[in-house]
């Protein structure tokens, strides 16, 4: 199981690590090394909620979300996608873009690659931020869900979805106000966080209608129309948790292909700890490992709109969702254990 589940991230690992050696040494080497343990520490939530969305697909698009949607993962989110934020931020072209990116500039200086990437910041984290939040509240909020982890604090939420469109409403009155708050970047975040709540309702709504029930039903395995759309849900949330990990690695190097090789390599493994929890039945197992990972994004979604202005450590966001899916295993095996036999 784990061979033929992890077989392709060993392999790609050591593949990986060559091209690194070969491309810049044992610099190169080392600092890929490094940012394969920063993706996997930052997105081992995102396994968790990918598993859930990945259990309703078929055996076939599984295997895609391990090939067509990896390539998408390391070539369009970590090697692609920044150029264009770049580009389209410092009004320059992608091509442009990439050739800053390989003068290897100080992220400190003025112009570099590094430098204004970190000037799209705060828009890339308003729309990751609201993003996020609108999968957190929708867990949470889902009249349909009878088991809690944190009890009163979960069933009190749970009422606030009795009122119809409760997340979206509250999502649009937390960027705004952070937008009051952060008034050198108001523009920013009401343009990038209302892209963010709109990006998840078309993705999310599309899901919802090509399955033809919501996800907190029991389906059928998604084929066709229906599992492309998750596919796609499946693609913009791994989007979404890949933003501190693309910006944090910038606190590393602001070498693009060093950076894709190392997150690549990280974002394969979490794609394969996925693919491994659905084949497990580990959810099932584990009931509260999920609830832990919501509680994660809830977080990370918080620490991506607070960074607009304030510098949040990747450790720090390492380590909270660590922390609540170490918390919710520990409840899921007390569970278990006091469960009648």
């Amino acid at each position: 199981m784990i061979l033929r589940t992890f077989g392709w991230s060993f392999a790609l690992t050591i593949a990986g690590l060559v091209a690194a050696l070969l491309y810049g040494g044992g610099h190169a080497l080392v600092i890929t090394a490094i940012l394969v343990v920063l993706e996997v520490s930052l997105s081992f939530d995102n396994a968790v909620v990918n598993a859930r969305v990945l259990a309703r697909m078929s055996a076939y698009w599984q295997r895609l979300f391990l090939t067509l949607g990896m390539v998408i993962a390391v070539f369009g989110m970590r090697l692609v996608f920044p150029l264009l934020v770049v580009g389209a931020t410092a009004h320059i072209s992608p091509w442009r873009a990439w050739r800053l990116a390989l003068e290897r500039g100080d992220a400190e200086e003025p112009g570099s690659y590094g430098y204004l990437l970190r000037d799209a910041h705060p828009a890339i984290a308003a729309f990751g931020g609201v993003f996020l939040l609108m999968i957190f509240l929708d867990f949470l909020l889902d009249q349909h869900k009878s088991l809690h982890w944190l009890g009163p604090i979960e069933r009190g939420i749970q009422r606030l979805g009795l009122v119809d469109k409760a997340a979206v409403m509250i999502a649009l009155g937390v960027v705004l106000a952070f937008a009051a708050i952060y008034r050198e970047h108001d523009g920013q975040i009401l343009a990038a966080g209302l892209a963010g709540l709109l990006c998840y309702l078309v993705v999310n709504g599309g899901a919802h209608l090509f399955a033809g029930v919501g996800e907190g039903a029991q389906l059928a395995l998604a084929t066709g129309t229906a599992a492309f759309s998750l596919f796609v849900y499946l693609q913009v949330l791994d989007a979404s948790f890949s933003f501190d990990g693309v910006i944090g690695a910038f606190a590393i190097t602001v070498d693009p292909v060093i950076i894709a090789l190392g997150l690549g390599i990280g974002a394969l493994y979490v794609r394969s700890l996925t693919v491994l929890l659905v084949r497990k039945g580990t959810l099932s197992e584990l009931v509260f490992l999920e609830h832990g990972a919501h509680w994660a994004i809830g977080a990370l979604a918080v620490l991506l709109l607070v960074s607009v202005e304030h510098e949040v450590p990747e450790v720090v966001t390492g380590l909270i969702g660590v922390a609540f899916i170490a918390a919710a295993l520990v409840s899921s095996l007390r569970r278990n254990r006091l469960a009648p036999a």
